[in-house]
């Protein structure tokens, strides 16, 4: 009677420890989906945040609200917000803020705030904000191109991964000559009142940018898309330096939204002596200033640091042709844009590119691991070798 009763206790034991073993075991691979998906789940949030961002940024922009101001309102909102986080977050782990820490987050608030978005937002004035996405779309592929010379990423040309990479960087780029190059008939019955609306409303203190000719504003926003563009790959490279040097999104973030903040706001104060601009007019500038600043920067920059330190930044790059579906759904509901041929075909043919490339990085990246293992394998086979 003893025994049995032993006996079942002890199979009572077991079958608990396997099932805590098994829980263990569950609880180890959720957290391990978590941890390799988590960055793509942020960045998906993130761009629809951006989307928002850029819907908003445009109302604005039309209403006439100077560029520089918004930065400014936008970067230092992003600061204040996030300076409590990175005090108390990231206090203990927080490393030592050197000159060289503070230079590379200076350049990294002139490429990633103050030109970039000063860019953007002169090619959204002067186009559409579904063209404006479509420019977007092509950053994937130049943080690509720009980062080869950096040894940030590699490309072997005789391999079939390598191939697939310059091949999806070559439709991706001739998707963007498309766009450059080719406006194309409307496709849309929508009217274009922009002209009006910027003549009436725009308080631009730089007015060459500002002509009336539809032809000329297309073509100074499309150059400002193009130096936009370039200047937010760059900041993805310097980004990715940044977060080995200084592993602390928070702290980082906030000191670059704040060095923006002050870039902006003497670049305004040299250009423009109407300080009247300074002063928000209506619920729709605060709402934008608030939330662009607040999500648009400060969250969604904290973000876009951890997913370039956690998988580079041709991934983290690689969302942005989110960013155009979900405006492309505003626009044409709300802001009544009208789309043209061209920004079609040309947005095709960049997200089509961008997927090729990102397919051959995703082989590229099996090959590497079944070459690693393979390796690891040799190794074991010569070290057995060795002590026999």
């Amino acid at each position: 009677m003893c025994v049995a009763f032993v006996e079942f206790q002890v199979q009572q034991v077991h079958k608990q420890t396997q099932r805590g073993i098994e829980r263990g075991t569950v609880e180890s691979e959720m957290m391990k989906w978590l941890d390799e998906w988590q960055p793509a789940f942020l960045m998906v949030v993130i761009e629809f945040a951006l989307a928002t961002v850029n819907v908003l940024l445009k109302k604005v922009v039309d209403d006439g609200m100077d560029h520089l101001v918004l930065i400014t309102y936008r970067t230092l909102f992003a600061a204040v917000f996030l300076a409590p986080m990175a005090y108390f977050w990231e206090r203990k782990t927080r490393p030592k803020l050197t000159s060289r820490i503070l230079c590379h987050l200076f350049i990294s608030a002139m490429l990633g705030a103050t030109v970039t978005q000063y860019g953007f937002l002169l090619g959204l004035q002067n186009t559409s904000a579904t063209f404006t996405c479509a420019f977007i779309n092509m950053v994937p592929v130049l943080t690509f191109l720009m980062a080869l010379p950096f040894g940030l990423e590699e490309v072997d040309i005789k391999s079939m991964s390598g191939s697939i990479k310059v091949f999806g960087t070559v439709v991706s780029v001739g998707g963007a000559m498309v766009l450059t190059l080719y406006k194309g008939m409307p496709i849309t019955n929508i009217s274009d009142s922009r002209e009006t609306i910027t003549s009436i409303h725009t308080t631009n203190h730089l007015n060459w940018l500002n002509p009336n000719n539809k032809t000329e504003r297309w073509t100074i926003g499309t150059i400002a898309l193009i130096f936009g563009s370039v200047f937010w790959c760059s900041w993805f490279l310097i980004q990715a330096k940044i977060g080995k040097m200084y592993p602390c999104q928070y702290s980082s973030t906030t000191i670059m939204s704040l060095f923006g903040a002050i870039q902006s706001a003497l670049l305004s104060f040299a250009t423009n002596q109407h300080y009247s601009s300074w002063v928000l007019k209506g619920k729709i500038q605060t709402i934008t200033v608030l939330y662009s600043g607040i999500v648009g920067t400060g969250l969604s920059y904290v973000g876009m640091a951890y997913c370039v330190k956690k998988r580079g930044p041709v991934f983290t790059a690689a969302f942005s042709p989110l960013i155009q579906i979900v405006v492309a759904i505003f626009d044409f509901s709300i802001l009544h844009e009208q789309l043209h041929l061209g920004s079609v075909l040309g947005s095709i043919l960049v997200i089509l590119g961008l997927y090729i490339l990102l397919w051959g990085k995703s082989k590229e990246a099996k090959a590497c691991v079944t070459k690693q293992v393979t390796d690891v394998e040799d190794f074991g086979e010569i070290d057995q070798a060795t002590k026999v």
